[in-house]
């Protein structure tokens, strides 16, 4: 009798492996930055669903497997190691900072897993410390090159700006690299940079390195991190005296941005990777339909986390879902797919090259400004 339950046992989960398919979601459900897991996580199960009604892959349900990282690269790498070594999970969209995802990456690549970031724009999550790119390793959004040479020529072109300051978080990777990118465009196009200051992640006054910034009295005021520190560091700026345009990345792009800095964001510029006063047919269907189940629109996060997912869905039925090597190519060689956030084609590098937006916070409200084409 014993014997037959443990035959049952193993055809059952034989069967189930046989008809479903796994599909893992690192994100930051708890921690510093939620808001952005939050909205990622929604997307990625929204997509799930609507995949799963028109028939799964090939027949086979997607069963969503959903690990938190509290946006922190131990417990991204932990969260990664469980979906691949516990839960057997074969695809992987996570996670949403760079400084989780790289360790993610390398946790993936080495297990042969495919993982995809909806949001990671720093070049090291597909690229190795030696060069090489990381074969399993792809992103559905741009990256900080691109970004901070975007945010740079908006700023000497379209603002005018001949000075500008930057204040950067020295220990992420994406912050970091933004304030790079930007400052080497920035100088490249002209522009001076005086004050280029670091702080740490748990630094909360900023008053000794906005005394500079004042000092320095520049045009433009770049902040390329996430929304809860730039909501600080721009409050204490306007109560300093500080006038200078604020400028950043799609990290400030979360409904807690004007809750943390109130009308001292007002004002502030920032690049990203959507609008959803976008016309297009594409991006008012998604907010209609996000709006709808979750009751807000979404933001910039868990679009890319929907255009990622989707991207992953499209080429696991295209391929052979149960063969990694066989989904890899297929997604690494997809040409002009359609996603919310505009079309993607792939690079060598597993970046796609897409367009980029300029928004602008006005009264407590994100305003589209313009579309920036990669060159």
């Amino acid at each position: 009798m014993k014997r037959f339950l443990a035959l049952l046992f193993l055809f059952t989960l034989f069967c189930q492996k046989s008809t479903t398919i796994k599909i893992g979601l690192v994100a930051p459900i708890t921690g510093d930055v939620k808001t952005f897991g939050e909205s990622v996580k929604n997307a990625f199960l929204l997509a799930i669903e609507e995949a799963n009604n028109q028939g799964g892959i090939l027949g086979k349900k997607i069963t969503p497997v959903i690990a938190d990282d509290k946006n922190d690269p131990t417990e991204a790498a932990n969260a990664g190691s469980k979906l691949i070594n516990q839960d057997r999970v074969k695809y992987i969209i996570g996670s949403v900072s760079s400084k989780s995802s790289i360790p993610l990456s390398e946790i993936c690549q080495s297990a042969n897993v495919l993982m995809i970031t909806p949001t990671s724009t720093n070049p090291k999550v597909t690229v190795g410390e030696d060069g090489a790119r990381k074969s399993f390793i792809f992103r559905a959004c741009f990256i900080d090159p691109f970004q901070g040479k975007v945010a740079a020529k908006f700023a000497l072109e379209n603002l005018l700006a001949k000075k500008a300051a930057i204040l950067y978080d020295v220990g992420n990777d994406y912050v970091k690299g933004l304030a790079e990118f930007f400052r080497d465009a920035f100088l490249k196009g002209g522009g001076v940079i005086q004050v280029y200051e670091s702080y740490s992640k748990d630094d909360v006054d900023f008053s000794a390195l906005l005394t500079k910034v004042k000092g320095d009295n520049p045009d433009i005021l770049y902040l390329p991190d996430y929304y809860n520190k730039v909501g600080l560091i721009a409050k204490q700026a306007r109560a300093m005296g500080i006038r200078s345009i604020f400028l950043g990345g799609d990290g400030w792009d979360s409904p807690d941005m004007v809750k943390i800095a109130g009308e001292a964001i007002d004002g502030g510029y920032f690049t990203n990777h959507y609008s959803p006063d976008d016309p297009r047919i594409e991006v008012q269907e998604w907010v209609s339909k996000y709006e709808k189940r979750y009751g807000v629109k979404p933001d910039a996060l868990g679009t890319l986390a929907y255009d990622a997912t989707n991207l992953l869905i499209y080429a696991l039925r295209r391929a052979n879902p149960e063969d990694v090597i066989s989904v890899r190519d297929t997604l690494q060689n997809i040409k002009g797919y359609k996603s919310v956030s505009g079309e993607i084609t792939l690079d060598e590098w597993g970046n796609p090259i897409k367009n980029a937006v300029i928004l602008q916070y006005q009264g407590g409200r994100q305003v589209f400004i313009t579309s920036v084409t990669p060159e």
